[in-house]
């Protein structure tokens, strides 16, 4: 459950980068870390397997959302 919501914030913070990208043309990642290095690459890999994560994680399980449905 902790990585779920671990992967959630992550991919929530990389599709807002990838907004300030697109809108601003600001990478905040770049800012924080600068071009190229180490933790720039890191974050980057970190919010990409988060991604891959939540398509394979569902965000409930199947017992949550019959519940959920049936309410």
């Amino acid at each position: 459950m902790i990585w779920r919501n671990i992967a959630l914030v992550l991919t929530i913070i990389g599709g807002l980068n990838w907004g300030f990208v697109g809108a601003f043309d600001f990478d905040l990642v770049t800012f924080l870390f600068g071009p190229f290095t180490i933790m720039s690459r890191i974050t980057y890999i970190l919010v990409g397997l988060s991604a891959v994560a939540m398509i394979f994680v569902p965000t409930c399980s199947l017992k949550e959302a019959v519940s959920h449905k049936m309410n």
